[in-house]
């Protein structure tokens, strides 16, 4: 949608974000629940319900993770028949046997160790610092360790699990995580490239094509209760990566059809019209349309929004969740609104979908521009013109609504009260990142963008840089310090070129890369988020234990030890 609109349009647009601040418009959804997906095991019903709310396990994706042992038909059945032996109140111990007797922690992937993995990548001969260079090798030889097959009783009877089938091998993130993850892959491609295991990376972009050409989206990751809701678009992203390393051009013809049914789910399925100004622009938010708990966090979904008395408050809370799990920050005082429009702490007060993204933003303008590369390279001059078209659109209304000249860097926007929320967050460089702003004046938006992340006291965090500013208990939120929102900052302000920028950018770069290199040496293992205070600790908070492995930090030291630690 073009900025230029009617003043009859423009007045229209304007009455209806006035009434939606009175009476938010996503408060008059129907009651009707919308499902996480179709399964009555692992997505909905009685049983789900009645496992989970005796919270067997101590982590709610444990039971929705486990494969049945016989058809869904008997394990229903023998559920109807647990619960006609105890008048409909099975005892917690009832609940065990029951679990115990049909489903299985198993059967759902074997390891798969790489064939093209290499110990000894030509990237280690590149690094000149000893310390570095055996971590390096630490690191790389993490890989088979996180590599997964599907089995063939998932093939053979999918019902039977939750986890979606896909062609190829790939790399899991690590811990709880034993499936495929989308954005995480994009960290996680990056590191393989580096690694040089270029058709490891073929495969698992394939994977995701599968999944895209039989859902018609990239879910946040392959299992069925996931398939409501996606993740950061990554896909072109780590198409590109690909195409950087091996030139396999000719490729492209095979999946830039997967890659434009991505972009259109998002266009027509997470756009809104965003007025600033008296101009109107279009712009994504994330936004799941399930309003029920997440089968993989239940119980805590449950207790979360139990406050609201209303069903209608109740389920815009469960749908709350749920978008914020799609943002990928799942959860962060980023998506929580005080009764003012302010930020808050209180995780019942999410509302992600209110939020114009400045990240999600970033990641679709630089998406519209490669499928236009890629339309390019397969010779469709009128499909490349029309999403370069768009990409450009988008940037431009980037540029309008959330640029905020008065800080020299992104902030999110809030479209209700229309003004930018005025927080730190590293998702702010994303566009530096994405390179999705006026190129010709990368200087004085890397030397703008320096002085903000000076005056936020950014650089007194020996650990890396914080999430927020904000300490909620939360896991995306401070003190932990993320893998790929170092990339963000680090490789945002290095792009730009201007002293100030590459200066901060060497240092945080190095400081993360120390702070990983300390956790390692001293548990032996790669976390999935560390301490910004404390150097080398692991992150904590949120739902669940912090978890090892893992994949997009590997992945993320191996970027900036490519980038600041070789001779090139």
């Amino acid at each position: 949608m073009h900025c230029c609109h009617t003043m009859q349009t423009v007045f229209l647009i304007s009455l209806l974000v006035v009434l939606s601040s009175c009476n938010p418009i996503w408060q008059q959804k129907t009651l009707k629940d919308i499902q996480s997906c179709s399964s009555p095991v692992y997505c909905q019903g009685p049983l789900l319900d009645t496992v989970q709310r005796a919270q067997i396990f101590n982590d709610s994706k444990t039971f929705v993770d486990m494969s049945q042992v016989n058809s869904v038909n008997i394990t229903l059945e023998n559920f109807w028949k647990l619960m006609n032996a105890t008048d409909g109140t099975p005892t917690r111990q009832d609940i065990i046997e029951f679990v115990n007797a049909n489903f299985l922690s198993q059967n759902e992937t074997v390891p798969w160790t790489p064939p093209d993995f290499n110990e000894n990548p030509s990237l280690i001969n590149k690094i000149q610092d000893q310390n570095v260079r055996e971590f390096t090798q630490n690191l790389i030889k993490i890989w088979p360790t996180l590599g997964r097959k599907i089995s063939p009783d998932v093939y053979q009877n999918p019902d039977q699990h939750s986890i979606l089938e896909v062609p190829n091998g790939f790399v899991v993130p690590g811990g709880r995580f034993k499936e495929l993850y989308y954005w995480d892959s994009l960290w996680i491609v990056k590191g393989l490239l580096i690694s040089e295991m270029y058709d490891t990376v073929k495969g698992m972009l394939e994977n995701m094509c599968y999944l895209i050409n039989q859902i018609g989206f990239m879910p946040n990751g392959s299992r069925n209760y996931f398939l409501n809701r996606s993740q950061p678009p990554a896909l072109t992203l780590m198409i590109q990566e690909y195409l950087k390393y091996t030139k396999n051009t000719a490729w492209v013809n095979e999946i830039v059809g997967c890659v434009e049914s991505e972009l259109t789910f998002w266009l027509e399925n997470h756009t809104k019209l965003v007025e600033k100004d008296g101009e109107v622009y279009e712009l994504a938010h994330f936004e799941s349309e399930s309003n029920t708990p997440r089968p993989e966090s239940y119980d805590k979904d449950l207790k979360t929004c139990s406050s609201y008395s209303e069903e209608t408050e109740k389920k815009l809370c469960y749908k709350s969740l749920k978008s914020g799990a799609e943002t990928g920050w799942d959860f962060s005082t980023r998506w929580f609104f005080d009764d003012n429009g302010g930020t808050d702490t209180n995780l019942t007060h999410i509302r992600p979908q209110r939020v114009v993204p400045v990240d999600l933003n970033a990641f679709l303008c630089k998406a519209f521009a490669d499928l236009a590369e890629f339309y390019a390279i397969s010779g469709e001059p009128h499909k490349e013109a029309l999403w370069q078209e768009r990409s450009n659109i988008w940037q431009k209304s980037i540029e309008m609504v959330l640029y905020n000249k008065e800080e020299g860097i992104w902030l999110d926007y809030d479209p209700i009260l229309q003004k930018s929320r005025n927080y730190f967050y590293p998702s702010n460089f994303a566009p530096l990142w994405a390179e999705t702003y006026n190129l010709e004046n990368k200087e004085e938006y890397g030397k703008r963008a320096a002085e903000y992340f000076q005056r936020q006291g950014i650089e007194q965090f020996l650990g890396g840089i914080p999430t927020s500013l904000v300490q909620s208990g939360e896991q995306w939120d401070f003190t932990n310090a993320w893998p790929p929102l170092q990339e963000y900052v680090v490789l945002g302000l290095f792009k730009t070129g201007n002293n100030n920028a590459t200066e901060i950018a060497q240092l945080f770069a190095k400081r993360w890369v120390s702070a990983n290199m300390i956790g390692y040496n001293e548990n032996q293992i790669m976390f999935e988020k560390y301490d910004a205070v404390n150097p080398g600790k692991f992150g904590g908070g949120g739902e669940y234990v912090v978890q090892s492995g893992f994949g997009w930090t590997n992945g993320v030291a191996l970027s900036f030890i490519d980038t600041f630690y070789t001779n090139k």
